[in-house]
């Protein structure tokens, strides 16, 4: 008799829906996945965690990783574009019609290194950090920026490869034997949407992305967090479940099909009512080291952060909006980098403190920067546009020098001087910190020889590794 017909139907149907989401099947319906995480807790979460690892292994090249000086990446994305002139490439000089009314570069820690004016926080620590002030590709479009900036390929063709996160989550996460019921890749709060992050890996390799607000009273997270339950009414609905769970009495102990759903509910409440739920809750921090960070959802989502790296999360990214100034620019500019100065400087000194700067890798950026020349003229009244042709990064920790600054822009901003910077030698930096061979083969889908980082052959531009700083 067949298993189909032998057994109750209802753990028939579980067993195949445990199947296709192993898989990642696309059959599986999110009805199906909702049962199967328990989405009135924390399933979101379990479909990278206990169902996750328990996935068939995709076929990876054996390959000889670089000794790893890093072990996490938090990654502060500002989303939108920040620019260069006004944060770390000051232009005091280059005239008002550049540098507008923020015309003054300040001294950092290390000598002959200036910031812009806005960031006397991170002026005291630049001994923690390197700039680049020569990243370049040359779109001015979000998506083809963002998308070239995060996977180091240029846009367009058949494939939409994976970015830093899914690439770091591969060679990091359940597959290297990451144990950690958080998912190696965690986005605060929301996803960009300009293109999907794990590329031709597919969705094994997605982040997590939080919703929520760090900086609420109560960080709500998707999936782990309901808003109006508190702690007792949630084990009481654990307690209903299993009263309810007719399934799991008459069927056999033991039974290997209905294993993986009582790890997965087991888990789920782990992550509700355990202590791998509790690094969400901000409220176990200090209230000297909240008010550091800035009461706010950045300095709180940086603070989120340090706290996930802590736990062994190998790859954080936090998507800061609001830097897409075209109007109002130095108006935008006064409210956020003093948001920005002080939430980067809490988490390197936080990171510092804690033994964590290490081997973290921090890098600061977005997509592009700005028009070095101010867009006077109506409608932008005061704003910049969208500048690829050369734009700046922080990189820090995770055995990056700091106290450095790779590469430098004309007197006014406008052109690469020296040592071009294009996002594939930062990205081949990273991973060669991180352990990650920039010439391991990634799992594509039709068999494609694909490497982390694209070959010397592929047309790709390029300005070599950042030994100066590794």
């Amino acid at each position: 008799m067949s298993l189909h017909h032998s057994v109750d139907p209802r753990l028939w149907n579980l067993e195949q829906e445990l199947r296709l989401f192993a898989l990642d099947d696309p059959r599986l319906t999110r009805r199906a996945a909702l049962r199967l995480g328990l989405m009135g807790g924390a399933g979101t979460l379990l479909a990278h965690s206990s169902l996750a690892r328990a996935a068939a292994k995709l076929p990876l090249a054996p390959v000889v990783a670089p000794p790893a000086k890093a072990k996490s990446v938090i990654q502060i994305w500002l989303w939108g574009g920040p620019c260069h002139l006004d944060t770390f490439d000051p232009k005091p000089s280059a005239g008002s019609d550049y540098t507008g009314p923020l015309n003054t570069a300040i001294k950092t820690n290390v000598d002959g290194m200036q910031i812009g004016e806005l960031l006397p926080l991170l002026a005291k620590q630049a001994d923690k950090y390197a700039l680049i002030r020569s990243m370049s590709h040359g779109s001015n479009a979000h998506e083809t920026a963002a998308y070239t900036v995060q996977t180091g390929r240029a846009s367009g063709g058949r494939d939409v490869f994976p970015g830093v996160g899914a690439v770091v989550s591969l060679f990091k996460g359940y597959d290297a034997g990451y144990k950690g019921l958080l998912p190696p890749y965690v986005v605060l709060t929301e996803l960009q949407g300009r293109f999907s992050e794990s590329g031709f890996l597919g969705p094994r390799y997605k982040p997590f992305a939080t919703g929520g607000d760090p900086g609420a009273a109560r960080f709500v997270v998707e999936g782990v967090v309901a808003p109006g339950l508190n702690e007792e009414r949630q084990k009481a609905r654990r307690e209903l479940l299993h009263q309810l769970n007719t399934l799991e009495r008459a069927t056999a102990k033991g039974d290997p099909r209905l294993a993986a759903f009582g790890q997965c509910e087991a888990d789920a409440y782990e992550m509700i009512l355990g202590d791998a739920g509790k690094v969400f809750e901000l409220s176990q921090e200090k209230d000297n080291v909240r008010d550091d960070y800035g009461r706010n959802t950045f300095g709180q989502s940086c603070l989120m952060a340090r706290r996930l790296v802590e736990r062994g999360v190998p790859y954080v990214t936090i998507n800061y909006k609001g830097w897409d100034t075209h109007k109002q620019h130095f108006q935008i500019m006064r409210r956020k980098l003093p948001e920005l100065d002080r939430g980067v400087a809490a988490l390197l000194q936080d990171l510092k403190a804690h033994g964590l700067l290490e081997n973290t890798v921090v890098w600061v950026g977005g997509e592009f920067g700005r028009t070095p020349k101010v867009l006077w003229e109506a409608p932008w009244n005061g704003g910049r546009g969208h500048y690829g042709k050369v734009f700046s990064a922080l990189v820090a920790g995770g055995g990056f020098k700091g106290g450095h600054v790779v590469g430098s822009s004309d007197a006014r901003g406008e052109e690469v001087a020296e040592r071009p910077v294009h996002p594939c030698d930062l990205i081949g930096s990273m991973y060669e910190q991180l352990g990650i061979d920039p010439e391991a083969r990634l799992p594509h889908p039709e068999g494609l020889d694909v490497r982390a980082i694209p070959t010397v052959a592929a047309d790709v531009q390029r300005g070599g590794r950042l030994n100066e700083i590794m």
